[in-house]
């Protein structure tokens, strides 16, 4: 087989982690191509992990899912744990290095391409910075997904990945986009609120109750929603209720006025016109696609 202008990859790994799990597309992407995935992986760093490069082939977007370390990126040092992304290019000067007393856990995608500086700058990760984002477990999860398709042998693996990359940049820009600045405090705090809704959004019927029940003020329930979620948390709390509803009526079917007061709903009409606002359709619509229809 011609591996001409093929890389080695064990060049491209290190030799300091454990339960990895990588994949490969493409590792002699055309030159002239736009955006081309070429490979990546999740890997646990051992205690002694630690990367010094001045040059690499491709560029590279890596994100730290559990412990702690740092990143050098040029003559920039950043603290690195759960949520933060960064990126490099193949000339940057990286080194990383994990804390030994609690590891890192991280994703890394290799890519290349001419138009890589522009659409990493699009997402608000310009190559060489690094950010911490908001949207933890959605990001986590196209990661996984992304690792899982790599890995398969099917022809159609290639653009299964490529169309999960452009998901991730566009995650990845969305809730950098609307965390330009992130003060951790109010990060976590956003975070909390977030969760109580996504836990019993049922229950929930004011954003008073949400404010109370994680002791903070309204207004800055109001503020994080609109800065994190790019929403009002009324509107969260809608869409939330809405798609529970949504779900109830598709697997048990019944009728709208007791699906509505599932969610929390007294006055049914009020519920149809809040689902057909959210869905487009009124609630009876979904009963045509349950199983037994």
């Amino acid at each position: 087989m011609d591996k001409i202008g093929r890389h080695d990859t064990s060049g491209l790994l290190s030799q300091q982690v454990s339960g990895a799990r990588y994949f490969f597309l493409n590792l002699a992407p055309h030159p002239k191509e736009r955006l081309t995935l070429v490979m990546g992986g999740r890997e646990r760093c051992n205690a002694d992990y630690v990367v010094a490069r001045r040059a690499f082939p491709f560029h590279v977007l890596e994100y730290v899912v559990a412990g702690e370390g740092t990143v050098r990126l040029d003559r920039r040092q950043h603290t690195l744990g759960p949520g933060m992304v960064f990126a490099y290019a193949p000339t940057t000067d990286c080194e990383i290095h994990t804390d030994p007393r609690n590891p890192m856990v991280k994703y890394f995608l290799s890519f290349s391409g001419a138009g890589v500086p522009l659409r990493l700058r699009r997402c608000g990760v310009p190559l060489g910075s690094a950010r911490q984002l908001a949207a933890h477990a959605e990001v986590t999860s196209v990661l996984e997904d992304l690792v899982r398709e790599g890995q398969r042998s099917g022809a159609l693996a290639p653009r299964i990945c490529a169309a999960l990359f452009e998901l991730l940049l566009l995650k990845i820009e969305d809730t950098s986009t609307l965390a330009p600045h992130t003060s951790e405090p109010a990060r976590e705090a956003f975070l909390r609120c977030k969760a109580l809704i996504d836990a019993g959004a049922e229950r929930i019927g004011t954003l008073e109750e949400i404010a109370t029940t994680t002791g903070v003020e309204a207004s800055s329930v109001c503020r994080w929603f609109r800065r994190y979620q790019g929403t009002s948390p009324y509107q969260y709390l809608l869409r939330r209720k809405m798609n529970l509803a949504a779900e109830y009526l598709v697997e048990n079917g019944g009728l709208v006025k007791e699906v509505a007061q599932r969610v929390g709903f007294s006055d049914p009409y009020h519920f149809s016109r809040a689902f057909k606002a959210v869905h487009g359709v009124a609630p009876r619509a979904l009963l045509r696609y349950r199983p037994d229809a």
